[in-house]
């Protein structure tokens, strides 16, 4: 895996697993003249609440001649998750932290990746185990986090990214989910406040990579496990393949990580 970056965010709640999926699925169908068409991978190891494959539409692990698992390809995405494991999708998984570190080896060692440009990783919220795990598993080659624009979610966020800063992991940028609302008629509603994002860009130097308002078309989307970056038709489709650019830049920004050698 050439680049690795963790979707993370505070608490919960603030929509950072659907922006995950839409930001992988948009990097995987924008290519540009240096790069071309990029490989990319999808990692949910937010594993008390594993939503991917529900937002990705579902999908099958396989198993290779070398005991192996291959994953789902789907959107131009190969994806896994730990709710693949579960022998009833309802199921809740009850671990104590020294499994996290054991669960995320396994979901990059024991998956067949093949070539990756990006792998983008679903992280689960808060700065726990799981954050700390990844970070000392894998050469993270930075962060992005979501956060709406109301105090209660920024707080958390500054947590995040002080903790990001402390284990020398780079925070790309923010994304502001959930900023406002627009009716049919054009009326605006800030119904978690506003430019909060923006605000916490500002104070810790960082970019903003997007703002992104309440879609109806996103939520249904992920409930259909068909993401609004996957259908250009939608208006709500420009929004991640926007992140996605600013994201790719930053990234290239900050340099290849050392390269991960995971399991081909």
């Amino acid at each position: 895996m050439k680049k690795i970056v963790a979707v993370a965010s505070g608490k919960g709640g603030v929509g950072k697993s659907t922006v995950a999926v839409n930001l992988a699925v948009a990097l995987a169908n924008s290519a540009d003249s240096a790069s071309g068409q990029k490989k990319v991978a999808l990692i949910d190891i937010d594993f008390y609440g594993p939503s991917v494959p529900t937002l990705m539409g579902g999908g099958e692990v396989r198993v290779d001649h070398e005991e192996k698992f291959i994953p789902p390809l789907k959107w131009g995405v190969k994806y896994i998750s730990i709710a693949f494991f579960l022998k009833n999708p309802d199921d809740p998984v009850i671990w104590r932290g020294p499994m996290f570190g054991k669960g995320i080896q396994q979901l990059l060692t024991d998956v067949s990746w093949g070539d990756v440009d990006i792998a983008v990783v679903d992280m689960p919220p808060g700065t726990g185990d799981a954050q700390l795990s990844l970070s000392q598993l894998v050469p993270l080659t930075g962060a992005v986090l979501v956060t709406t624009p109301q105090e209660v979610s920024l707080a958390d966020v500054r947590r995040a990214l002080n903790m990001f800063r402390r284990v020398n992991v780079p925070v790309l940028g923010i994304v502001e989910n959930m900023a406002g609302f627009v009716t049919p008629s054009g009326e605006k509603f800030d119904i978690f406040g506003a430019g909060g994002g923006e605000q916490l860009a500002q104070q810790y130097g960082v970019p903003l990579l997007a703002s992104i308002p309440i879609d109806t078309a996103i939520r249904e989307g992920g409930d259909r496990g068909k993401p609004v970056a996957a259908d250009a038709s939608l208006p709500s489709h420009r929004y991640y393949q926007e992140l996605a650019q600013r994201v790719w830049s930053e990234v290239e920004a900050v340099g290849s990580a050392p390269k991960l050698n995971v399991v081909n």
